[in-house]
């Protein structure tokens, strides 16, 4: 039977590589000369530092732009507020969303009952959802039908298999 895989999942190095990219772009630009502003990347977060709130929102928007241009979902970041660090600086972190969630898994195996053509089977297995069908042309139908839908959370197919 014809089979593929829902995944949502980061391209570590175009995350890498986006986060060098503001980083130099930071360290460059006149309007961020002596506001000491920084990115951090961990494997789950990114922290922003910078000397205002008002840089920190500017140090945010280099980023995202950077993200954007290295094909990188926003919707793997979840904004956290921003708080005060030490000296009077501020802080906020960014946490990255990758795998599906118990909840989103329960969402998009609802909406393929409900939308998704005739003879569609979905299961959650572990962070993905495994969808087969009898026949190809459904299975690209569902996909087709997933991609219109929102979701909050940058979808992938992969493994399909005849």
């Amino acid at each position: 039977m014809p089979s593929f895989d829902v995944v949502s999942e980061i391209d570590e190095q175009e995350l890498k590589n986006a986060v060098d990219q503001a980083t130099r772009e930071v360290g460059t630009r006149f309007d961020f000369k002596g506001t000491d502003s920084s990115i951090e990347l961990t494997d789950t977060t990114i922290t922003l530092r910078s000397a205002t709130e008002d840089r920190l929102k500017a140090l945010r928007q280099v980023l995202e732009e950077r993200l954007v241009k290295r094909e990188v979902s926003l919707k793997v970041l979840d904004v956290g507020k921003v708080e005060e660090a030490t000296k009077g600086t501020a802080r906020q972190v960014i946490t990255l969303r990758a795998g599906i969630a118990a909840d989103k898994a329960r969402e998009i195996n609802r909406f393929l009952k409900e939308s998704g053509p005739k003879g569609i089977q979905s299961s959650t297995q572990g962070d993905e959802v495994r969808v087969t069908a009898k026949k190809r042309d459904d299975l690209q139908a569902a996909i087709a039908a997933l991609k219109g839908h929102e979701f909050e959370i940058p979808l992938q197919f992969k493994n399909f298999r005849d």
